[in-house]
């Protein structure tokens, strides 16, 4: 089972700890790609005129008072660098709790939890990473370009074998989930999720899409997953134990050759 993750936009640095290295993390044949990124991102940071540092800015959404992200990219090839579990440390991350799973939980959490990457493409959340700003959304010159496309072309074949024996749970934002999408002949092996809050409005039942509390219970359901080490064989075997552990879900219609699509819908926030 593989279940696919957002990144966090604040990011924890480490306080001590060798640097990154870039063969270590999950898919190694990834390592040329993840060092074009690199190199162009910290090129660009280390740029320290005026101008400079405002383009960088501009490039990577950057406010004039994040200026220490640039500084902070400058520095990644020697920085510290700690399991990105440590690292990503946004409203998902923090309802996943990865530091109190018991050992058993984590052992099977560890592989199964992978998380997309504007700079890294995929990690696994044991993987060991610097703390980094680079979303998915830049776009840098010329070979590298818009990191949606560049990542969409560079994992399909990585992931295409990693994912092709399912379950695949995908709670991936828009934006990364145009990194990857499965073949049409595996896509029925993927569940996309997504959350709901349900309430009442004058008698009658409403539905929305949430965001904050999105990502809080996303981390909830895996980490409930992970508690209970889950073991399902099929998209079918996982919805069973999603509620199993007490999640509402329901499952939309879905084009064929296009993954499965799942709401959980949740009334307390």
């Amino acid at each position: 089972m593989l279940i696919l993750l957002p990144p966090s936009e604040g990011k924890t640095p480490a306080a001590s700890g060798e640097p990154l290295d870039l063969a270590g993390l999950w898919l190694p044949e990834l390592a040329p790609a993840r060092q074009r990124v690199l190199t162009k991102l910290v090129a660009m940071c280390r740029r320290s005129s005026a101008r400079s540092i405002a383009d960088s800015l501009g490039v990577l959404g950057l406010s004039e008072g994040q200026r220490a992200e640039i500084a902070r990219n400058a520095e990644l090839p020697d920085a510290p660098a700690a399991p990105a579990a440590e690292v990503y440390t946004g409203v998902l991350y923090e309802a996943l709790d990865v530091e109190t799973l018991d050992d058993a939980a984590r052992a099977w959490l560890l592989p199964a939890a992978v998380v997309f990457s504007g700079l890294w493409g995929v990690v696994r959340l044991g993987d060991r990473i610097p703390a980094y700003r680079c979303s998915v959304g830049v776009t840098f010159p010329a070979p590298v370009g818009g990191l949606a496309a560049y990542w969409k072309k560079g994992l399909r074949k990585a992931l295409d074998q990693a994912a092709a024996d399912g379950p695949v749970l995908d709670l991936r934002s828009g934006a990364y989930a145009a990194m990857w999408a499965p073949p049409a002949e595996s896509a029925s092996r993927v569940a996309a999720l997504r959350v709901l809050h349900e309430r009442v409005v004058d008698g009658v039942p409403k539905r929305s899409v949430v965001s904050h509390f999105n990502k809080a219970t996303k981390g909830r359901l895996v980490r409930a997953l992970a508690t209970e080490c889950a073991t399902p064989g099929t998209v079918d075997d996982l919805i069973t134990a999603m509620r199993d552990l007490t999640f509402t879900v329901e499952e939309r219609p879905s084009p064929a050759g296009r993954p499965r699509q799942l709401d959980i819908v949740v009334t307390d926030l």
